[in-house]
């Protein structure tokens, strides 16, 4: 069994990182440290919101200094620890980097459903989901600016967790099972991160008819361990390269997670130097969206490529050439 120094956890605002990590830490005996509570307190002696605070940020360094100095001295300090931080992956070197994401309108519901305060409050759905995607892309814009390093790019991480209809019981087991060696070892042997995503909004690039008859053959409950999927993502949409089977019985089964490893990330190349961005625009066209759709019983909002009624045909398909 391989055990890591620390865990730090990043994420989505409204991705369950303070239930979890406090849990977690609870579990594992560890010290929790919240960078997001500091910011909070932070903001509220400012007699700032959170966004407020962090659009103030990108104008006075001195806010972010002080927090960042306080991640360095803990980094070094050598103890083990659950850290709580948006950026904290970047100055903890031995630890268990976990990424937090979950579906914009369930984080904002989430967000709108817990207590308030005077940093952090909302009117409705709507005014939260703007408010914190604004906070979100306030952050990227500061930390690229800042530090030269993009919290949205997946390979900063050594495990991606989409906790959009999991359970926070099932997310941390999860977590303390990667911790520990004895989940997704392989894939960050064989380079990070590992990806445990909500099957139900992974769109597909192959088909659904050519998976008729088939689905017998790869059930998501067969007794051992399935293969994880092999997947691309665009920077907003992830999609399956490879497992296409894999992820239709997981859907069908109502699993809430499904593991999977990351093949190509925006700009990286998928197959024949097509990148990630390029090969999803091409292949999830809109009809093949929604047969898969139809056939499982579940709805993916259309990317942009499609609502603008699909992307270019790859070499080899019908109609190429036509």
């Amino acid at each position: 069994m391989t055990v890591r120094q620390s865990i730090v956890f990043n994420g989505d605002l409204g991705s369950g990182k303070s239930t979890v990590s406090v849990e977690i830490a609870k579990r594992l005996g560890l010290r929790r440290v919240s960078v997001g509570d500091l910011y909070r307190q932070m903001a509220q002696e400012r007699q700032m919101t959170a966004l407020q605070l962090n659009l103030h940020a990108e104008l006075d360094q001195a806010v972010d200094g002080y927090v960042d100095q306080l991640q360095r001295d803990i980094a070094a300090s050598g103890e083990s620890l659950v850290m709580d931080s948006r950026l904290a992956w970047h100055f903890f070197t031995d630890a268990l980097k976990v990424h937090m994401i979950t579906e914009p309108s369930e984080a904002a519901r989430r967000v709108l459903a817990r207590p308030s305060g005077p940093a952090e409050s909302y009117t409705s759905l709507e005014e939260a989901r703007t408010k914190l995607r604004e906070r979100s892309e306030s952050e990227r814009g500061r930390f690229i600016v800042r530090y030269g390093v993009d919290k949205a790019r997946l390979r900063n991480y050594d495990l991606v967790c989409d906790t959009t209809r999991a359970s926070p019981e099932q997310v941390i087991s999860h977590v303390i099972d990667v911790y520990e060696g004895r989940l997704g070892a392989d894939v960050l042997r064989a380079g990070r991160p590992l990806l445990l995503l909500d099957p139900n909004r992974v769109y597909p690039t192959e088909d659904v008819s050519t998976l008729r008859g088939l689905w017998d053959a790869e059930a998501a409950d067969s007794g051992d361990e399935p293969e994880p999927l092999s997947i691309g993502y665009t920077g907003e949409y992830f999609f399956v390269v490879d497992g296409h089977r894999r992820l239709s019985a997981a859907v069908r089964a109502g699993l809430p997670m499904v593991a999977a490893r990351l093949v190509a990330e925006v700009d990286e190349p998928v197959v024949g130097g097509i990148s990630a961005v390029d090969y999803f625009t091409a292949q999830a066209r809109p009809g093949l969206i929604h047969d898969w759709e139809d056939a499982h019983g579940i709805t993916l909002p259309l990317p942009e490529h499609a609502l603008l009624g699909g992307g270019p045909v790859l070499a080899g398909e019908p109609g190429a050439g036509a």
